[in-house]
């Protein structure tokens, strides 16, 4: 048993290390991209409202069809709802003095007529007679109605709703876009820390170097102490920069992973093959062809659809407006039971059926509703304006992103250029300096400048890759 324990321990033990020490493979962008549109809450909540539209637009549909309704009630009173007392001895009084000497001449001739059944009848007329009705009883029928005419409204009605699906639709894209739009960002902010990061190791290296080469000369006493101190205050430079660096690309991964869904930081990031080349490469002509294309795609972008789309509902709205106030004609059918004082022989029993047909003209409210009418007319002239002024606003855009795309190209060029002169400056520096003819001071600033350099083309690359992305979007290409 103890063996058999120790065993398990040992199997759990070693499962927990290779669990901790198996992590996740890098991801590239396209992956990233993938988990944003499957777990970002834009994305989510965009679907969601695809789906409400999808049940309203079948709500509509139904308006089509007759309307069936049911009603029922029942009762049971302590008193009976309808109570009357009669008193019919002043209206039968003097017909029963008038039969009386008749009766009395039958009985002398030998009628068998009882005296006590005469006496009662007299009794009976003389004292109050009651009815009682009503103490009980239920009522039901079904119905059923069906619209003929109603101004349009129901048709209408139906492509309201229709628009409101594609409407969904078109927002959608425009949430898919932007979360998409936002991994880019972050990846490429992640790469270019990460960049960064390497060029600051380089740096270290290359410190490093001439931190020995001068405590080499201060030591020969070829040098002072003032300019290994020089040296040291670099390096803490460069360490500050990596510090801040790391805490930034803590950040960007958080921000990373909760925007692609992922609950925690645990994970790193890679550029494809093509892309990582061309932060230590120059720009080759396939790259070049990216850049400059012609300015169109005005009707692919989901924004413009959007408008149209808009300008289509105002016009639905204006008739379903219309419609409000034009007569309306329904014919339906019924059956109907009714039951009073079911438990009395002399209970009512009722059923019946009935067709009918309804015609309901609005006349007062065509005082309101000419105002409504051209209120809404006004709207269909306000959404075309709005249209308009959008459009020209989204080729503005379009334009904008496209110069953007290309400057980011040229910044690219331009910082390779820097990097090319700040090694020389580098070289030189560093050459002057072994041979006596330049400071410690020059080297240092030198060797900063070499840095900065390719930090900037690092920053250029990433932002390339931004603007290119936004160039899409915005030309419509990812829809």
């Amino acid at each position: 048993m103890k063996k058999t324990y120790f065993s398990i321990l040992f199997c759990v033990a070693i499962s927990s290390v290779f669990s901790q020490n198996v992590a996740m493979p890098p991801l590239t962008l396209e992956q990233c991209k993938e988990m944003a549109l499957k777990n970002n809450a834009s994305v989510q909540n965009a679907d969601l409202s695809v789906k409400i539209a999808e049940q309203q637009k079948k709500e509509a549909f139904t308006k089509y069809f007759p309307s069936v309704s049911g009603t029922g009630m029942g009762f049971v009173a302590n008193n009976p709802l309808v109570s009357m007392d009669f008193d019919l001895s002043a209206t039968l009084q003097p017909m029963m003095d008038g039969i009386t000497p008749l009766i009395g001449w039958l009985m002398q001739q030998g009628a068998p007529i009882d005296p006590a059944v005469l006496q009662g009848l007299q009794q009976s007329l003389a004292q109050p007679q009651k009815i009682e009705a009503l103490k009980n009883g239920y009522v039901g029928g079904v119905m059923a109605m069906q619209p003929i005419f109603t101004g349009g409204q129901i048709v209408n009605g139906n492509r309201l709703a229709k628009a409101g699906v594609e409407v969904s639709g078109l927002q959608k894209q425009l949430s898919e876009n932007e979360v998409l739009l936002a991994t880019e960002r972050y990846f490429w902010q992640i790469v270019s820390l990460k960049e960064k990061m390497q060029t600051i190791d380089n740096s270290a290296v290359m410190l490093n170097r001439i931190f020995s080469d001068v405590k080499v000369a201060v030591d020969a006493g070829l040098t002072t102490r003032n300019d290994l101190l020089r040296v040291e205050l670099e390096q803490n430079r460069l360490e500050s920069n990596r510090l801040k660096a790391k805490n930034g690309l803590q950040i960007l991964k958080m921000a990373l992973a909760q925007h692609i869904g992922l609950e925690n930081d645990d994970f790193d990031v890679v550029a494809e093959q093509n892309q990582a080349q061309l932060f230590r490469n120059p720009l080759n002509e396939e790259d070049k062809s990216l850049l400059f294309g012609d300015l169109g795609g005005l009707q692919n972008r989901p924004e413009y659809r959007l408008l149209e789309k808009s300008v289509d509902v105002a016009k639905l709205q204006y008739k379903m407006e219309v419609g409000k106030n034009l007569p309306t004609v329904a014919v339906g059918a019924g059956y109907n039971f009714m039951r009073f004082d079911w438990d009395k022989p002399s209970g009512m029993k009722n059923d019946f059926g009935m067709l009918f047909a309804t015609v309901s003209v609005p006349i007062s409210d065509w005082w309101g509703g000419s105002h409504a009418i051209k209120r809404k007319k006004l709207e269909v002239l306000k959404a075309e304006n709005t249209q308009r002024e959008k459009s020209d606003l989204l080729r503005l855009q379009m334009q904008q992103t496209s110069n953007e795309r290309n400057e980011a190209y040229q910044q690219i060029l331009l910082a390779q250029k820097a990097i090319a002169s700040a090694e020389e400056n580098l070289k030189i520096n560093r050459d002057n300096y072994n041979a006596g003819v330049a400071t410690i001071s020059d080297l240092l600033e030198a060797q900063n400048l070499s840095q900065q350099s390719r930090d900037k083309y690092t920053e250029a690359v990433s932002q390339y890759y931004v603007k290119v992305a936004e160039y899409k979007v915005v030309m419509g290409e990812n829809n």
